[in-house]
């Protein structure tokens, strides 16, 4: 089989990913649950190093204990522990929730911040813990880099980043701004449907096979 050349630069291919994955995922509902702003903050620092779905079985009973910064801040520590140690890495989780919480009504008077500075100076909220924040509960184009876009912009040569912050970087000049809060999920959804770590070696899927369909399977692409 033939190159297809009309892949060959970096922009054309991320066209034509932006394309096919608003077909693909027309709707972007957030896969964590949450009923406002401060829940999101609260869910997506409990999703470092474990699964959404973990998440959501937990937050109900986080929720049940307290769902504002200003409850959480009273809450016992060891109780917020104990409620969220299914996540992983409860004892940092939990002093984060409770700091956040008390530093969101101290400083920022009960309501959680709007900007990245100040997202970021929180306990426990890195870069893209304050891009998710950013994006989906204020609507502000951010570009969140999970290990699933990580690994997709490798294995479809959008990026050679080391690291998720090139990852960003390289991503944000190929995709419109107006795209980013919506395309981060929908390459989530398809690395975890269709392209995964496992389960496509660069040349499974159909973006993978469409984008390169000369590509060995023992590349190990993206891997």
């Amino acid at each position: 089989m033939a190159v297809d050349r009309a892949f060959l630069t970096k922009s054309v291919r991320a066209a034509y990913i932006d394309r096919r994955l608003e077909a693909l995922y027309p709707e972007t509902p957030i896969p964590l649950d949450h009923r406002d702003a401060y829940t999101l903050l609260v869910a997506v620092l409990l999703s470092a190093q474990c699964t959404d779905k973990r998440v959501n079985l937990v937050t109900p009973h986080l929720w049940a204990l307290a769902d504002n910064p200003t409850d959480m801040a009273r809450a016992p520590v060891a109780e917020i522990q104990a409620i969220i140690r299914p996540c992983g890495l409860s004892p940092q989780k939990a002093k984060a929730i409770s700091g956040l919480s008390r530093l969101v009504i101290e400083n920022h008077g009960g309501a959680v911040p709007r900007t990245f500075a100040e997202l970021e100076a929180l306990p426990g909220v890195g870069h893209k813990t304050a891009s998710v924040v950013m994006s989906q509960a204020f609507g502000v184009p951010a570009f969140p880099v999970d290990t699933h876009i990580h690994r997709l912009a490798r294995r479809w040569k959008l990026s050679s980043g080391r690291n998720v912050e090139q990852t960003e970087r390289d991503l944000k000049k190929l995709f419109p701004e107006a795209h980013w809060n919506q395309l981060h999920l929908r390459i989530i959804f398809y690395g975890r449907e269709h392209c995964t770590a496992r389960g496509c070696d660069g040349t499974g899927c159909e973006i993978c096979r469409t984008l390169f369909p000369e590509r060995k399977p023992e590349s190990r692409a993206g891997r």
